[in-house]
């Protein structure tokens, strides 16, 4: 397959666009165990796009697992966000694409991340002030991994946005057991008890993640633990 900048992309196309960025510092495995979820959410969910990014009324995607964000360029790339031809100099000087996204470089980024237990505690704060403002249609959407769960941030997060019932948040957890502390019952519980509407999915499993993205829950926000391979397996 030849990449070029007019074609149309399938998920199938995601891994040759990966492989355009090389270098060190890749974090490889945390990248790959977003890919799936990130493109159910860009291909089939969010409403989003190059177009509207700018719109008041979309949704809002916070990647913080910006880590590892090779996936989630290679997404970006492929709806139209960003050209192709910015994947190669992936991590260079002069790259807009660097090892943690910038906002202010990278067009359909919300947020620059990449450090530990952010994002959750930003989406929703996100979502506090999209219902401050009436703004009732957009989405709030982030995406964490399993290990930001060991930071006391986000449990501050899950306690806030579950008691203020803040139904346009959902969290996708990338649970690719590489969290240092064991959690009684699973990622899920947490969230349930904190009053969230949870579910638990294959995290390659694309019907299923669809499934479990556009599920009702009126008056709670939404996690879904998207269970990958072991990070270290």
């Amino acid at each position: 397959m030849t990449i070029t900048a007019n074609q149309s992309y399938a998920y199938a196309d995601l891994p040759r666009l990966m492989g355009l960025m090389t270098g060190d510092e890749k974090h490889g495995p945390a990248a790959t165990s977003t890919m799936d979820a990130l493109w159910v959410l860009y291909d089939r969910v969010l409403r989003v796009g190059p177009e509207r990014m700018d719109d008041p009324e979309r949704d809002r995607f916070l990647l913080s697992k910006g880590h590892g964000p090779m996936a989630y360029y290679a997404v970006l790339a492929a709806k139209g966000f960003v050209p192709v031809e910015w994947l190669p100099a992936f991590g260079s000087y002069d790259s807009p694409l660097g090892h943690h996204p910038d906002r202010v470089l990278v067009p359909g980024a919300e947020i620059g991340s990449g450090s530990l237990g952010h994002g959750l505690p930003i989406a929703v704060g996100t979502a506090l002030g999209l219902r401050a403002q009436g703004l009732d249609e957009p989405r709030v959407w982030v995406l964490i991994g399993d290990a930001e769960l060991d930071e006391g941030s986000n449990h501050e997060a899950i306690a806030f946005a579950g008691a203020a019932g803040l139904e346009r948040l959902h969290t996708v957890v990338i649970d690719n057991s590489s969290a240092s502390h064991a959690r009684p019952g699973g990622i899920a519980a947490r969230f349930e008890a904190a009053g969230w509407s949870a579910a638990t999915v294959d995290g390659r499993d694309h019907e299923a993640l669809y499934a479990a993205f556009t599920a009702p829950h009126p008056g709670r926000p939404r996690v879904v633990v998207a269970q990958v391979e072991p990070k270290y397996a």
